[in-house]
């Protein structure tokens, strides 16, 4: 990417859902590392007003968490658990759409929690950078979509969509000859999405340092912002969430006082202030965790705090870290080392 709920018995019946799902899918959160077994003991938070996000309890957080503790390594597995125990995005990804979204959200529906989901398959993602992929043209992403959608069926999922794929319309990064068809793709996504009746769609709007609202606001009308719950703040990126909130509010105001959330998952000491300019977005030494996600927020206008990019997770192969999106158990403890 480019900078710009419980008791133990339903955390167990949360798990084996999710665990089934996720080997029907071919798809393991297990550690990059080997096999560490069933997750640690990561269950629901308490479910008060403000809380009502889902747990995965066999995150690769969690199950490394587990290997941790299993090994005597205390201090280590007392940082880690800063992060396992937080809700978090769960990115869908593109080869079993359907059983991926159904087994997150099903999970989540028996834990009584929503589940938080981040759609990022948009045709010619991240202008060839990192993250370069997604789906191989616009028919195959509406089938994906569409997949997707079949998976949440009935269920509470908030959705956080396609993180870059409007800003990379404003900036100039994605060719001019695909940019008409990312419109197109996207307003479609959310005209899905929110038919299903209980998911709440955000789409990505960059963060306070890539552009002025100014820039965005008619681009995210032409990506379906109206129909949307509203647009996400500072995804995968470390802004501050003073400042983020500052930055969707004046959004808000350009887009009929549309909401927004904020991703606080990795922002608890601001963005990186040295380094090439272009890559302090990747992997920046010297990060925090931020707020944890919760509804309970500083603005009327801000929905929540989400933790959308997983903390421990690689921005790219820059600073020593492994590829986009691969765990990186170094980076994850020292994000939780400096968290206040």
């Amino acid at each position: 990417m480019h900078g710009h709920k419980g008791v133990r018995g339903r955390v167990r019946a949360a798990a084996v859902v999710l665990g089934a799902a996720l080997l029907a899918a071919g798809c393991s959160s297990a550690s990059p590392g080997g096999d560490d077994g069933a997750g640690a003991a990561v269950a629901q938070r308490p479910g008060a007003a403000g809380d009502p996000y889902w747990v995965n309890p066999d995150s690769t957080a969690a199950r490394r968490l587990a290997g941790l503790v299993r090994a005597g390594r205390t201090d280590e597995a007392a940082l880690l658990r800063r992060i396992a125990e937080q809700p978090t995005g769960q990115w869908i990804g593109p080869e079993n759409p359907e059983r991926e979204a159904r087994g997150f959200t099903e999970a989540a529906d028996r834990a009584g929690r929503t589940a938080l989901l981040v759609l990022y398959d948009i045709p010619h993602r991240d202008c060839g950078r990192y993250s370069r992929g997604g789906a191989a043209d616009g028919d195959a992403y509406r089938a994906w979509i569409a997949a997707v959608a079949r998976g949440i069926g009935g269920r509470a999922a908030t959705v956080v969509l396609e993180p870059d794929a409007v800003p990379h319309l404003v900036d100039g990064c994605t060719p001019a000859e695909f940019q008409e068809e990312r419109y197109d793709l996207l307003a479609g996504a959310v005209a899905t999405l929110k038919s299903l009746g209980r998911t709440e769609v955000y789409l990505d709007a960059g963060n306070p340092g890539w552009g002025r609202p100014g820039q965005i606001h008619e681009p995210l009308r032409r990506a379906g912002i109206e129909q949307a719950d509203g647009f996400a703040v500072n995804v995968a990126n470390f802004y501050s969430t003073g400042r983020s909130l500052a930055y969707g509010q004046q959004l808000s105001a350009l887009t009929g006082g549309k909401h927004f959330v904020v991703d606080t998952s990795r922002n608890g000491n601001g963005p990186a202030t040295d380094g090439d300019p272009g890559e302090r977005w990747c992997n920046p030494p010297g990060r925090a965790l931020g707020e944890p996600p919760t509804t309970r927020t500083a603005a009327p206008l801000a929905d929540a705090y989400l933790w959308v990019k997983r903390p421990g997770e690689s921005d790219g192969t820059c600073k020593g870290g492994p590829k986009a999106g691969d765990w990186w158990e170094e980076y994850a403890l020292a994000l939780a080392g400096a968290a206040r």
